[in-house]
């Protein structure tokens, strides 16, 4: 069985947003959505999940293709896929 991890952190660690409180924010804000439900920060996160996150009027749409507690920058994008 692969990994989970909240939410909040695996957007930090995957550098989609790359702080923790702005991560938590839109989370709060209903900005973050889990295979198309408003996630909280604390939603647990796991392969093959898709992530839905709005921008102000910019959507992007990733798949979770692997769950990792630390990653180096240059690895962070091969956690997910755009979608």
């Amino acid at each position: 069985m692969g990994m989970i991890m909240r939410l909040d952190k695996y957007l930090k660690v995957s550098r989609l947003i790359k702080r923790r409180t702005v991560a938590n924010e839109a989370c709060d804000a209903g900005r973050v959505l889990i295979n198309d439900k408003p996630a909280k920060a604390s939603t647990n996160v796991k392969e093959g999940d898709v992530i839905t996150i709005q921008f102000g009027n910019k959507e992007v749409k990733v798949e979770v293709l692997d769950v990792q507690e630390t990653v180096k920058k240059e690895e962070a994008k091969e956690l997910f896929k755009y979608l």
